[in-house]
């Protein structure tokens, strides 16, 4: 039976053939794309070419790249889904298009992969708004299955915008205008498991009962988002495949549980071993180890330490992660030789596609075993605080204690202990009042998941709490200058510089430029207050507050106002949703001045500033 790596080298071998030319692995950690933490998907790197650039490497391209989805990490336990894995990548850049593809990636099943066409199952977009129909690929897929000897209308299912359409924003109606997207096409597995009702009456490929895996996404990427909310065509027609490898071996090996095949079995019986426990008894918890430690190891070769912000963050959340369901299985007082014996099986299946893990460790060891140390100090600086506050509940945890919402909030924001850590430890607390108060902490106005940091902001020192201030006094001086039709689409604030996207067709004149810069330091001198007020969003609206061109907000919504208030909005002169934080006045900004501008494309500019004492 084929190996994960064996799969691998037959798809790249399999495009080689059909003149594609295999470019390079990205790193997993960006090294010049500060919008995103990780590399989480092979077309990642290639976003400039389906809008018309040309590649080096030609218009047929194909490559496995290695990614990671933070956004999973809270699914992760189920018997299908992993942050960590290897992306099988195929891409036309104005070359075939639906014709070719489709027809490939069925032959590279069946022929390279052996997979059984009659357990196969596909979807096709069904249209949305002005974009009609798929109609192509369903007769090229509908000829492809009667060659095969079944009935099309028993396999190709079809799906709205929600299912088969991508794009880097999602659907149809939250792409920002100059996002590229398109309708795609997946390929099921049917694992032939038993249809759980409980996720609905009929199964179908979408179903998420568990007898259905995707294992591959054709991608025809060939439409944009105009200003006015319309779609336009691309330069070209591309395709963008992606199919997971680890999906691709569940396939192979006919595995309903992605954590049974050859590649994670290993892994899961070193896990074991250290726990003495069998994976039977403590599935959900042996998977979430396992994923969670193998994207350590990769974060970690990357050169990634833990901390509280950005990658380092999620790295560390994953190690803090992987201990408590360590040690809600078996609490072990040593974790360093258990720690190393992970750590080596995981490179050991993994060795032959990345090197480099090899090298690095003794690295990715220290690296993990300093976080385990910090958080065990840390959980025992929690017991401590909990036990001088109840005293009753003495020195061994035994069963459940109840303590205040306001002590797990301080147990939280003090201690750096997520809500699910507070309760492994024995402690069950108010979580509505838990979350009202994590809600006040934050600012309940973002959707912060779909963006890098919150607000934009790199880190939470002064000099990046300062300038993300100065955004929003730069936001409403580019509109006094130059009109209401300018709003702003992204900003990356760190103690060094802001930058701030903004929507524009024109380069700013240096008259322009001097009258922002001259609008923003006025509001600085005058010492304005700077205060939020959190409200229902209908109400926000009303006074006029302004936010994120394509940013979509929850019902209730935290609302800053520079000068004036909810109660005073005519007062105002700038009022923004903003989850924060900010300065308390304009004053302690300084100065602030504009050094730099350039276009980046598609109706959209960028300006680099600073604020501060850097005059």
């Amino acid at each position: 039976m084929l190996k994960a790596s064996q799969i691998l080298e037959k798809y790249i071998s399999f495009f080689e053939k059909r003149g594609h030319k295999r470019i390079a692995n990205s790193p997993l950690v960006p090294q010049n794309d500060p919008t995103t933490l990780f590399t989480s998907s092979g077309m990642q790197p290639l976003i400039q070419y389906f809008l018309g650039e040309k590649h080096s490497a030609g218009k047929r391209l194909v490559n496995v790249q290695n990614c990671f989805r933070a956004a999973d990490i809270e699914e992760v336990g189920d018997n299908r889904h992993i942050t960590f894995f290897r992306m099988l990548g195929n891409w036309s850049l104005g070359d075939y298009f639906k014709k070719e593809q489709l027809p490939w990636f069925f032959e590279f099943l069946i022929d390279a992969l052996k997979l059984d066409s009659k357990r196969l199952y596909v979807s096709v977009f069904e249209g949305y708004d002005s974009i009609s129909r798929d109609s192509d690929s369903e007769k090229i897929w509908t000829e492809i299955i009667k060659k095969e000897g079944f009935n099309p209308k028993e396999r190709i299912y079809f799906y709205g915008a929600d299912k088969n359409w991508w794009s880097r924003s999602g659907a149809p109606k939250d792409m920002p205008p100059g996002e590229p997207g398109g309708p795609d096409s997946e390929v099921f597995f049917d694992l032939q498991a038993p249809h759980d009702k409980k996720f609905g009456k009929n199964c179908h490929p979408n179903c998420q009962c568990g007898r259905f895996l995707e294992i591959g996404n054709s991608v025809f990427m060939e439409y944009i988002k105009k200003e006015d909310g319309t779609f336009g065509k691309l330069p070209n027609k591309n395709v963008d495949f992606g199919g997971g490898l680890e999906r691709l071996l569940a396939a192979v090996e006919n595995q309903a549980d992605i954590f049974k095949t050859s590649l994670f079995s290993p892994i899961i019986e070193t896990i074991e071993k250290i726990t003495s426990e069998k994976y039977e008894g403590f599935k959900k918890e042996m998977r979430i180890i396992t994923d969670h430690l193998i994207a350590s190891v990769f974060i970690a070769s990357s050169g990634i330490t833990p901390s509280n912000k950005d990658q380092g963050y999620v790295l560390r959340r994953l190690i803090r992660r992987s201990f408590d369901n360590i040690n809600s299985i078996r609490e072990l007082e040593n974790l360093n030789i258990p720690t190393q014996a992970v750590v080596e099986s995981i490179i050991s299946q993994y060795k032959t596609t990345d090197p480099d893990l090899e090298q690095n460790f003794e690295k990715i060891v220290n690296t993990i075993l300093e976080e385990i140390n910090k958080y065990r100090f840390t959980i025992n600086k929690a017991r401590s605080f909990i036990q001088k506050k109840y005293p009753q509940i003495g020195d061994e945890l035994k069963g459940v204690k109840k303590i205040s919402s306001d002590d797990a909030f301080i147990l939280y924001s003090t201690h750096g202990l997520s809500p699910t850590q507070i309760k492994s430890l024995g402690y069950v607390f108010d979580q509505q009042e838990f979350a009202k108060k994590m809600g006040e902490h934050q600012g309940v106005s973002r959707k912060g998941a779909k963006k890098k940091f919150a607000g934009g902001l790199a880190d939470h020192g002064e000099k990046t709490i300062m300038g993300h201030t100065a955004t929003h006094l730069l936001h409403q001086a580019l509109r006094d200058v130059l009109g209401d039709k300018v709003f702003q689409t992204g900003s990356n604030i760190t103690s060094e510089r802001i930058r701030f996207d903004f929507s524009y067709d024109k380069k700013l004149t240096n008259e322009e430029i001097l009258e922002v810069d001259k609008i923003v330091n006025e509001k600085i001198d005058k010492n304005l207050s700077v205060r939020f007020e959190i409200m229902p969003l209908k109400k926000a609206k009303e006074i006029g507050a302004i936010g994120l061109f394509d940013e979509k907000y929850e019902d209730k919504v935290k609302v800053y106002f520079i000068n004036g208030s909810a109660g005073s909005p005519q007062d105002a002169y700038s009022v923004e949703f903003c989850g924060g934080p900010h300065v308390e006045f304009t004053g302690k900004l300084k100065r602030f001045k504009i050094i730099k501008q350039e276009n980046i494309g598609h109706g959209q500019r960028r300006i680099y500033a600073k604020v501060g004492t850097f005059l």
